[in-house]
């Protein structure tokens, strides 16, 4: 599995239609953004290793807690000594995959994950040689937080929005009306030529987001 170049410090691998991505300062240091699926944490070793080498990350940042964005930090994080970032909202979720499985009505084999850092948003995130802005956007589920590099015009939104599409909230902690503001209030805001980066399918940006969203009007 190779790593897809999406601009020139933004690397995205995708595992099982779960975006997780690689951000690099231009200077050697980089940042994992979400983690990925269960049996997908060799493929993202491996595409780190491919593009920095040795190099560890500096943090390893998560938009939610969905098993499907975070199942890849353990093994991640126990290879490089990295710090996690993750919302507490989505703690519960996170540390018990139990709950998870017994909603699915499977076992997936999932582990518990926890941070090392519970993120305040509105408190700038030390990242590839800036300070990151972080958002609260909730609505898909509760902990849900954007990462936003002024400097890069990129902003890596997790599941609550999508090219042409929102995320679902017909999950347990989901709320249409929260991620309507959440989306109108925090992302819509951001400059228009900003790149989102989704969890799932292509990049877009906030003027075609807010100009053809069908679920979001601007």
């Amino acid at each position: 599995m190779t790593p897809e170049q999406c601009a020139p410090n933004v690397y995205r691998l995708l595992t099982m239609m779960v975006n997780v991505y690689f951000v690099s300062d231009g200077a050697g240091g980089w940042t994992l953004v979400d983690a990925g699926l269960p049996g997908y944490t060799g493929a993202v070793r491996t595409a780190a290793q491919t593009l920095f080498g040795d190099t560890p990350p500096s943090a390893i940042v998560l938009t939610h807690g969905h098993f499907d964005h975070i199942q890849g930090v353990g093994e991640v994080r126990a290879a490089a000594g990295v710090k996690v970032y993750a919302h507490e909202a989505d703690r519960e979720m996170m540390a018990n995959p139990e709950i998870v499985e017994a909603r699915l009505g499977f076992p997936l084999g999932l582990k518990p994950v926890s941070a090392d850092v519970w993120i305040t948003p509105g408190e700038p995130l030390e990242a590839l040689g800036e300070a990151a802005e972080v958002r609260f956007v909730p609505g898909h589920c509760p902990g849900s937080v954007l990462f936003y590099f002024a400097k890069k015009g990129a902003a890596f939104v997790g599941d609550a929005i999508f090219a042409g599409s929102v995320g679902r909230t017909d999950f347990e902690g989901g709320d249409f009306s929260v991620l309507e503001n959440s989306i109108r209030g925090q992302i819509y805001t951001l400059p228009d030529t900003t790149v989102l980066y989704p969890g799932h399918g292509p990049t877009t940006t906030v003027a075609a987001e807010k100009r053809g969203n069908p679920y979001v009007k601007a």
